[in-house]
């Protein structure tokens, strides 16, 4: 077993992402005040160890430093809890509650595409859990299935986001500058990918993405190469599968519009699908089913979306998020992760 700080053990790899490693691992000894989880000797966590290339760049280091209080305070029923941060030499690392389930990526891929009323469902809570953020000013900025991860209880799919904090980490002036970008080509927004400026909107778009995944078992935009999958962000419109209600597709339309100004607050996507769910139901009733076709009134553009700030003395104008110079040979996974 490979210590971390002086506090923990690791014990086995979980999952392996672009910028870093999650592990299996177990406290030895309670931690500090400096935590927000105090914990127990023997309690098993979750440890997500960045990559050696990010822990000895100053940038990532001081974002990383400046951000705990943030990650730390970030709680949620639906967003895994940050218990600690690791700094220590050449390593840094995320203390996280463990969550004992599969992700939503491997859940849909050996289950298949879920109901209308149980994608609904699903998706209102992960909406709750972008709520909760955005009001606290983080924009998680990489919302997708292998970044939900669920847990089983009374036989019912209880979606915890995670990984908030990771893509703004990540997105250090020196990959803005090798035109790297944070995110994954199947979820990213247009404002993204065109480097404009970031708002929480980038958020309500990837949850409309995720919905439609669920729905249909694959995102709407897919190409040989990232670069194509971007442009077609940016010039294409989804088309709705037959399978998909017109409510629901109401709902899936408003979160994708290329204007971020036009897409809804979290709050009302988790309003709206709640809405949807309750009428597209077997046993809806007709004052239930009247409220789902008229769930467009729940979708007002949000008024205030919450900004993604930009560091301390760094460029305001500088793009963060851009279109890849060149497009990776054919059999690119568009739907890799790039900062999980």
């Amino acid at each position: 077993m490979r210590p971390v700080g002086s506090k923990y053990l690791l014990e086995e790899p979980l999952g392996r992402g672009a910028t870093g490693t999650v592990w299996r691992a177990r406290q030895t000894v309670p931690a500090g005040a400096e935590a927000a989880v105090t914990g127990s000797p023997g309690e098993t966590v979750a440890i997500k160890v960045l990559k050696e290339e990010l822990a000895s760049d100053p940038d990532i280091v001081m974002r990383f430093l400046r951000e705990r209080s943030v990650l730390l305070r970030l709680t949620h029923p639906n967003i895994v809890r940050v218990r600690d941060l690791v700094v220590e030499g050449d390593l840094l690392a995320l203390v996280m509650d463990l969550v004992d389930g599969p992700d939503l990526h491997r859940y849909l891929r050996e289950n298949g595409p879920l109901s209308p009323v149980a994608a609904s469902l699903l998706t209102a809570q992960v909406a709750d859990a972008l709520a909760a953020s955005h009001a606290d000013g983080v924009v998680h900025r990489d919302l997708k299935p292998a970044n939900v991860l669920l847990r089983e209880s009374g036989g019912e799919l209880h979606p915890l986001l995670t990984d908030f904090g990771i893509a703004r980490l990540a997105d250090s002036p020196g990959l803005t500058r090798t035109h790297e970008f944070v995110g994954t080509p199947a979820y990213v927004a247009p404002e993204s990918a065109e480097g404009r400026p970031q708002t929480s909107a980038v958020d309500i778009y990837g949850a409309g993405i995720l919905l439609y995944e669920l729905l249909t078992g694959r995102p709407p935009f897919a190409g040989g190469t990232a670069l194509e999958v971007l442009h077609r962000h940016l010039e294409e419109e989804p088309a709705r599968p037959g399978n998909v209600p017109e409510p629901l597709w109401t709902v899936v339309e408003r979160c994708l519009r290329k204007n971020p100004d036009e897409r809804p607050s979290a709050e009302n996507l988790a309003r709206a699908l709640r809405t949807v769910a309750q009428g597209v139901g077997v046993h809806a009733s007709s004052a239930q089913i009247a409220a789902a076709e008229g769930v467009g009134a729940l979708l007002a553009p949000d008024p205030s979306p919450a900004p993604v700030p930009q560091d301390p003395g760094g460029d305001p104008n500088a793009a963060t998020t851009v279109l890849p110079t060149t497009g990776a040979p054919g059999g690119h996974d568009t739907a890799a992760a790039t900062s999980d």
